[in-house]
């Protein structure tokens, strides 16, 4: 994804100040309100400029967003690493700017839900504000489910008015089949009340890091189970691993590659659960010796007629 340099956006340092923030957001606002604008891209001008504004004008935003930039350069071809937009935590004080579709870069930083939250679920009587933060789970912890510690970061401000990003660690009870993008509801975890109000929620949003073996579409489970050319033309039975073990499982004769083999109910667990997918590829042993050559040679010869690229023949 493309980073986003909202201080360019704005033409502004980054050492601007709110009232420099809100003069430029204001001046390009007017520049740019479809409603007004000659501009020939005006909607997406006003977008982007109504983005900007919205990160850099709350203190905790902007505070997570500078710590993103530092680690990562702002280069423009901006590959992030597992896990790089988890663990921010920002309160749920309501915005002021425009309801618009945010980018991919807005959303992977802050969280799908982290617009809608802000200000969402508030308790009356001078309750805290609700918090909300993007965590990283593994995809174990939620086939297997149980307590996990995870690690917030909490922009706040010192005595002194300058920003830090403060640090606390929470014990986590995982549901058992939660899926990726779900939240996850900590009651009185978030900001504490004002006098005798109660102190807000902390929601996480639950992301699975990359398994090296796994990846999953919903409650379904895929691996992808490379087989030889013998096993795929004659069938066979392999060892598979799954979430839950190795499993045995019976590849039929004749299967092509990218064939979807499912064992039901072996997904993420659910009422109902998920199912699990091996999904073939065809493995080639190497022809590294002279004895392999010869095999793959007397293969050929009596498979002369095979035309593998067949389906690709044009009618003429």
């Amino acid at each position: 994804m493309d980073f986003k340099d909202y201080y360019a956006r704005l033409g502004l340092e980054k050492s601007a100040t709110p009232d420099e923030i809100k003069r430029a957001y204001r001046k390009l606002a007017r520049k740019y309100h479809p409603d007004v604008s000659k501009e020939p891209d005006a909607e997406a001008q006003f977008k982007e400029v109504a983005e900007a504004y919205e990160v850099l004008k709350d203190a905790e935003r902007r505070a997570a967003y500078d710590t993103v930039g530092t680690q990562h350069g702002g280069q423009q071809d901006f590959r992030p690493p597992p896990g790089w937009n988890s663990g921010f935590e920002f309160s749920g004080n309501a915005g002021d700017g425009p309801d618009l579709d945010r980018s991919d870069f807005f959303e992977a930083l802050f969280g799908r839900a982290a617009a809608g939250m802000r200000g969402a679920h508030r308790p009356a009587h001078a309750g805290g504000d609700d918090h909300h933060a993007k965590v990283t789970i593994d995809l174990m912890d939620s086939c297997r489910g149980g307590r996990r510690t995870i690690s917030l970061q909490l922009p706040v401000r010192d005595a002194q008015g300058n920003l830090q990003l403060q640090s606390r660690q929470l014990d986590v009870n995982i549901p058992k089949g939660i899926r990726d993008g779900q939240h996850l509801r900590l009651k009185g975890m978030g900001g504490p009340g004002h006098g005798t109000g109660p102190a807000g929620d902390l929601y996480l949003e639950i992301h699975f890091a990359p398994h090296k073996l796994f990846r999953v579409d919903g409650r379904d489970i895929y691996i992808d189970l490379p087989v030889a050319p013998w096993e795929a033309a004659l069938g066979a039975s392999v060892t598979v691993p799954a979430p839950d073990g190795n499993v045995q499982l019976a590849v039929p004769a004749g299967s092509p590659s990218g064939r979807n083999l499912r064992l039901r109910g072996k997904g993420l667990p659910g009422t109902p659960p998920g199912d699990f997918y091996a999904v073939l590829s065809i493995a080639l042993p190497p022809a590294g010796d002279d004895a392999a050559q010869a095999a793959y040679r007397a293969l050929a010869s009596s498979f002369e007629g095979f035309n593998p690229r067949a389906a690709l023949e044009m009618t003429p």
